[in-house]
């Protein structure tokens, strides 16, 4: 019976141990932007994945006190913080994210894209019935975002200019527009 309840003397402190370091983690995740708790980045899922790591571990590990696991907890969420500063200089946030891709320019599939963001057309068909388009005719630009949104710029409009910024950042070439020269 011990090996389903092991030392039961012991089980106290852990539920303590789980609220505490449940409580570090709310209170510093409250305490960090919001975005943290929005659209995971590559970066957030990371921490994510490491708090959950350091709860579990620090909840359930003897010889783990709750001191070293609330330690490790606050300085991996001072980090995901300073992370997130760091991201608004264009430097570091090109380290950190990924930049837009064009996925389909002016109704043609861009294959070599589709690769890079690890994509099929089998999604990409699926992403433009999500939004409503079906044809790929109607599409003069389908931008798939950094964190995995995408943007469908129809085949009779001009790019707006933050749709022109995000296929300028994908890297891809387009033909100069005559709203460019304004």
């Amino acid at each position: 019976m011990s090996e389903l309840i092991g030392g039961a003397n012991g089980l106290g402190w852990v539920a303590v141990k789980a609220v505490l370091l449940f409580a570090v983690a709310v209170i510093g995740l409250r305490l960090g932007e919001r975005r943290t708790l929005a659209q995971l980045s590559a970066f957030d899922f990371a921490v994510a994945v490491a708090v959950g790591a350091i709860i579990g571990r620090g909840a359930t590990a003897a010889d783990t006190s709750f001191a070293t696991s609330a330690v490790a907890l606050i300085t991996l969420l001072v980090v995901h913080r300073a992370v997130a500063i760091g991201r608004r200089h264009s430097r570091v946030v090109r380290l950190i994210d990924h930049p837009p891709r064009v996925l389909v320019a002016h109704g043609e599939l861009q294959g070599k894209e589709l690769a890079a963001a690890g994509l099929t057309v089998t999604d990409v068909h699926a992403l433009l019935r999500e939004n409503g388009v079906g044809d790929l005719g109607q599409v003069g630009y389908l931008l798939y975002e950094a964190r995995g949104a995408v943007t469908v710029i129809s085949a009779d409009r001009e790019p707006s200019p933050l749709a022109r910024d995000g296929i300028d950042a994908s890297g891809y070439r387009r033909a100069p527009s005559a709203t460019d020269d304004r």
